[in-house]
């Protein structure tokens, strides 16, 4: 198997995007209560938020689909990678610049229209930086490398939920009892003006417009004789059943977070902590701050450096990041004392990591395994133990991203940016499973709605168990490519 030295410095500009996909996702989180509170919104009609957001991938990647089928090409391989990213980023400037009007006429349906613009534009930033980023190197680091690059998508997720808390709170902090719709408009401009900035540096930069994909199947098969070369993606059962892991996936992660704001501000006596809207920041941060801790210590692996480096990059690196949410959350204003704890907590974590042994479906099982249990204890607990649980599960959703993809991918060939669009199209699971939990608490509980996220880990460790011998029937082993990751 031919071996490819990980191309760092166009891999390092690539990366920017993941940046600017979790500083906006995280931030809809303060957005949520923000809007349910002003427009007198139910927990589910809230989630319309989500819903939004989401749903504009799928419709992204329908789009991707369909007019690749009109041209008779993949519109990626006709267009360019790069270029792709690109055109995304400008789609997004355009929908941040409706938070203007919207804000000054203080309507929820032009603010989720222009939540649902940005998310059209994130759409084809994904299907095409997410491919992008596992063959940047050799296919035997792929999935670390993506892992790496959903690293830095968590450093903006981290740090998202506070600026805009910042920006929209600000008045609350001075003195004031509520925030003001109109405070919405000028963090997303900002944003807007920085999507078109890293636009025009991405298409000066030197990262690659076309990538080989032919050879990449090859390279990852064991028995290239037994390499499939089908019409369509759909006609791979890895990407068929890989799509419902990623809706099942991004559902659990956004609907997780999209519903714990509400479980904060549940008073004690009902089990949550009696939070003001202006006070869930830090803890929004922290779940998001879980997802860039695992996926640092995911991402050990992509450096190519010895066992014994990587070793203590996987001790280390998670550490380092809980450090970035402690310290960030510290320049913020808000108290870290009560989640110093949180430390035990990734140990946990960290086990899981070195279970997987770099191997991709291992992985998923074993932390989709973590994930149920997590979810079991916040449901059975109360107070911060139940808050603790449940941000927990960012521990556990933070590598399943780059595993799933990489998994339902893999042997795709010249079909994986079809499948790629397929995979991204399956995002819409962030707003349809949120908006299922925000039913379900409306007519149960906060409590007992997350009942949800465990079926969607029941599935996840399904697809993790199942995926590995479709895969050696044609030829690929991952126990092969996971070692090979590791000389």
């Amino acid at each position: 198997m031919t071996t490819h030295q990980t191309r760092w410095s166009q891999f390092l500009v690539l990366i920017t995007v993941f940046f600017f996909w979790g500083f906006v996702a995280a931030s809809n989180e303060i957005l949520i209560p923000v809007f349910k509170n002003a427009f007198d919104l139910s927990q589910a009609q809230s989630q319309y938020v989500a819903v939004a957001f989401y749903v504009a991938y799928t419709v992204g990647s329908v789009i991707y689909f369909l007019t690749s089928r009109a041209i008779g090409a993949d519109l990626l391989n006709r267009i360019g990678y790069k270029n792709g990213i690109a055109v995304g980023l400008l789609v997004s400037a355009v929908g941040t610049l409706l938070f203007y009007p919207a804000a000054n006429a203080g309507s929820f349906g032009l603010m989720l229209s222009g939540l649902f613009i940005v998310g059209l534009g994130f759409s084809l930033q994904q299907i095409a930086a997410n491919p992008l980023a596992i063959m940047m190197g050799d296919p035997a680091t792929g999935a670390q490398r993506l892992t790496m690059a959903g690293g830095i998508n968590n450093f903006g997720t981290t740090i998202g939920p506070l600026l805009v808390s910042l920006a929209i709170f600000g008045s609350v902090a001075a003195g004031g009892t509520e925030a003001s719709i109109e405070a919405v408009k000028t963090p997303y401009l900002v944003l807007g003006a920085a999507f078109v900035l890293v636009a025009l540096f991405l298409k000066f930069s030197s990262v690659p417009n076309r990538i080989d994909l032919e050879e990449v199947a090859a390279e990852e098969a064991e028995d290239a004789s037994k390499l499939v070369h089908k019409g369509s993606a759909l006609a791979y059962p890895q990407l068929v059943l890989g799509m419902l892991a990623i809706f099942v996936y991004v559902g659990v992660e956004v609907a997780t977070i999209a519903n714990l704001p509400a479980y904060l501000k549940l008073p004690v006596a009902q089990g949550g902590l009696g939070l003001d809207t202006s006070m869930i920041a830090p803890f929004v941060s922290l779940y998001w701050a879980s997802l860039m801790i695992g996926r640092w210590a995911g991402a050990a692996g992509a450096f190519g450096a010895p066992p014994n480096v990587r070793l203590v990059l996987t001790l280390l690196l998670p550490y380092l990041a809980f450090g970035v949410f402690l310290a960030v959350n510290t320049i913020a204003g808000y108290a870290v004392a009560d989640f110093l704890l949180y430390a035990a907590v990734i140990v946990v974590m960290v086990a899981a990591t070195f279970a997987s042994r770099g191997n991709p479906a291992r992985m998923l099982l074993i932390f989709s395994l973590c994930g149920i249990a997590a979810l079991l204890v916040g449901m059975l607990t109360t107070g911060m133990a139940s808050v603790i649980a449940f941000i927990s599960v960012g521990l556990f959703c933070s590598t399943m991203w780059p595993c799933i993809f990489a998994l339902a991918i893999t042997g795709l060939g010249r079909n994986t940016g079809q499948g790629s669009s397929l995979l991204v199209m399956m995002i819409m699971g962030g707003g349809l499973v949120s908006w299922l939990q925000g039913w379900l608490a409306d007519v149960a509980s906060i409590h007992v709605s997350f009942v949800v996220g465990v079926a969607c880990f029941a599935y996840l460790a399904f697809y993790a168990a199942r995926t590995p011998a479709i895969l050696r029937r044609q030829g690929i082993d991952l126990d092969r490519l996971a070692a090979a990751a590791g000389h």
